[in-house]
């Protein structure tokens, strides 16, 4: 009897297994899994990071990812201190670009780091940083970075230009999932699920909120309709965790 029943037991738990990590199964959103579902791809999404290397992925402005780029657990890692030279951790970025696009994106970080999510990044060798060419989507911890203490450099913001409409971001050490829709200019963004900022881009309104934020000493910032996504590694702090990143081109 005793025999039998271990033998269900075991019988269950690999038939829960395989329909977990199987196209058809639904994937727990708190696992680190980097696949795609028969849905998701039906549906015209592609995975941005295959979970075991940096393939697709590139330090800005330079060939290949820096050193403190890593891949580990599947995921992708930031691992920097104080004496790790700026080359090894510039922004990573994307080798493909994007015009109008769906993409989701999990990430955690240390207590009192932060860091960025851009977008429509230029990469033309006259610009120095990503952030000088695309918005970012502003990641950050809010128990104790000092951005924290500004509306527009809160979690979740169009960084220097919008604040967030609600906040559902969880504490450092915590995953998060961060989704952008942008189609024709049409911008959406998420937190978690929750939409926290939609506006319009490359209007009037769009040029008077970069005029009013500083960024126009970037003369073509916030200009750019299509362009790369790039991870901000060049923020104070050691490490920071990316994974299941998402895209769909719309």
């Amino acid at each position: 009897m005793m025999k039998k029943t271990v033998l269900i037991l075991l019988v269950a738990l690999i038939l829960s297994s395989f329909y977990m990590w199987t196209p058809e199964g639904n994937p727990d959103p708190g696992k680190n899994e980097n696949i795609l579902t028969r849905k998701e791809i039906a549906e015209g999404w592609e995975l941005l990071f295959n979970g075991r290397d940096l393939s697709g992925w590139h330090s800005y402005l330079r060939g290949e990812p820096g050193r403190a780029w890593k891949v580990e657990d599947g995921a992708i890692v930031l691992d920097k201190n104080a004496l790790t030279p700026r080359s090894h951790f510039e922004d990573l970025t994307s080798d493909r670009e994007f015009e109008n696009f769906h993409l989701k994106v999990e990430w955690k970080l240390e207590p009192c780091m932060n860091s960025g999510l851009f977008f429509y990044v230029n990469e033309d060798p006259k610009y120095k940083h990503a952030g000088t060419t695309g918005p970012e989507m502003q990641i950050v911890d809010l128990c104790c970075s000092p951005d924290s203490r500004i509306l527009k450099s809160r979690a979740g913001a169009l960084y220097g230009l919008i604040p967030v409409e609600e906040e559902t971001v969880t504490p450092g050490g915590e995953w998060n999932q961060y989704e952008i829709i942008a189609s024709e200019g049409h911008l959406e963004l998420f937190i978690n699920g929750t939409r926290v900022i939609e506006t319009q881009l490359w209007t009037d309104e769009w040029r008077a909120l970069i005029t009013g934020s500083g960024k126009s000493e970037f003369s073509d910032f916030g200009t750019f309709k299509r362009g790369h996504i790039a991870f901000q590694g060049t923020e104070p702090g050691t490490r920071i965790w990316f994974r299941n990143i998402k895209v769909k081109e719309l």
